[in-house]
């Protein structure tokens, strides 16, 4: 009797470990995304909804708000939400944030829509990068986004008009709206009203529908690496600008005063920073091209006396190149307009004062060496002739020579240093 009740005691205890155990374990990961679409965003996404797949989570919240961002970024965030086995839930908060351009893609693809109070969705119509695209071209674009939207949409049974003009007439609706009319599937204050709301609804994964069941789920954020960090503070094109400038600056001050070494490790460094911003962000890269141009001209005006031309023709290719440099980006990748022109500005003046300093410096008189001694006046000390003699220069006493003889106590200009010797006339000669 005694031995069945140790039985029973321990078979109930198993139980039990196993409950607690699978009530740690039911979790719902939480990534959160304040920042235009890139492919840094993308493949911070990527990981995150494989590692809730990996874990088995319950599901995934992806917590956004972005201005937009680039199309290819966005197909391979769709791509993974479609093929993942967790359910992803895509939250537009907090309030005041917005799911535009990109984020109305992401926002369709999702398993179950959401949005907080005070938030909007939409404008997704496409924003052509090269600027060289005709409208034939564009029409092909918009296209193409129009039927993509849609078929998220279909696949979400969700609303196929609203995709359609998200992209078409850049239609943009508030969370109360997208509730109404079949876009989102609820409004949740917060990431706890959220479980609540979404606890008990039922999912397509795939193709088997699936129950969520996320009463008491724990939430686990997945924070951002420092790859991740770094990179997209590399992607914010105000940055990457500046970079350039200072790298560009820099640079040019250690080539017109070589030895400074500080102003070129700076400029290297920097350079360095805003080429690997320049590899993520979609450039124009004739406007590179022109910035790189205007360095080149500057340099040149310390070569060639071009009575400032160069110079001119430096601060044109320097703003011609600030503004073609992003192209026609979407307007949270590009350069905000008050900042370039106060920077073209701003880095124009330097360029011109390390210039005109240099220039200054390059064509200053010698006051040293062999030249700077020439055109000096001395004092004879003892008779100079052509045999020789002394004279008082600057501080120095230095052996002389003349073509005539001079006597002591005269006045003499220096014409020319032979060695240790000069050669001087009177000064009234």
């Amino acid at each position: 009797m005694k031995k069945c009740f140790w039985l029973v005691s321990l078979i109930l205890v198993c139980l039990w470990t196993s409950f607690l155990k699978g009530a740690e374990t039911k979790k719902v990961y939480h990534v959160k995304i304040d920042a235009p679409i890139t492919p840094v965003i993308a493949n911070f996404i990527s990981y995150s909804i494989d590692l809730a797949n990996q874990q088995k989570a319950e599901a995934i919240i992806i917590e956004l708000d972005t201005p937009g961002g680039l199309v290819e970024s966005t197909r391979d965030i769709v791509k993974d939400i479609l093929q993942s086995r967790v359910p992803v839930i895509v939250y537009v908060s907090p309030s005041g944030a917005r799911a535009a351009s990109a984020g109305t893609f992401i926002l369709l693809a999702s398993h179950l829509a959401a949005m907080a109070p005070g938030t909007h969705v939409g404008a997704a119509h496409p924003v052509e990068l090269t600027g060289k695209a005709d409208k034939e071209v564009m029409n092909k674009v918009v296209n193409d986004l129009v039927a993509w939207a849609k078929n998220l949409a279909q696949m979400r049974n969700r609303n196929e008009t609203f995709a359609e003009e998200a992209v078409r007439k850049s239609k943009s609706i508030t969370e109360n709206e997208a509730l109404q009319i079949g876009v989102i599937e609820l409004i949740a204050k917060d990431l706890n009203d959220l479980l609540n709301k979404a606890h008990g609804r039922q999912v397509l994964v795939g193709e088997e529908k699936r129950i969520l069941n996320l009463k008491n789920a724990q939430i686990e954020k997945i924070p951002e690496d420092l790859k991740t960090k770094i990179l997209k503070i590399l992607t914010n094109p105000n940055l990457v600008y500046f970079l350039l400038m200072l790298g560009l600056a820099g640079l040019y001050f250690e080539l017109s005063h070589p030895g400074s070494i500080f102003p070129g490790v700076l400029g290297a460094v920097c350079l360095i920073l805003a080429l690997v911003g320049l590899s993520i962000i979609p450039v124009n890269y004739a406007g590179l091209v022109f910035i790189l141009l205007a360095g080149v001209l500057f340099f040149l005006e310390l070569q060639v006396t071009s009575h400032g031309l160069l110079t001119l023709a430096g601060v044109i290719c320097l703003f011609l190149g600030s503004l073609m440099l992003f192209g026609k980006n979407p307007p949270a990748l590009k350069v905000s307009t008050p900042l370039l022109y106060s920077l073209v500005l701003i880095f124009s003046s330097i360029l011109g004062g390390i210039t005109y300093i240099a220039l200054k410096t390059v064509r200053k008189k010698p006051v040293s060496g062999r030249e700077g001694i020439i055109g000096k006046i001395g004092k004879v000390l003892e008779e100079v002739g052509p045999q020789g003699g002394k004279v008082f220069v600057e501080g120095e006493i230095w052996q002389a020579y003349a073509e005539e003889t001079i006597p002591k106590g005269e006045k003499v200009v220096i014409l020319e240093k032979d060695g240790l010797r000069l050669k001087v006339k009177r000064k009234d000669q």
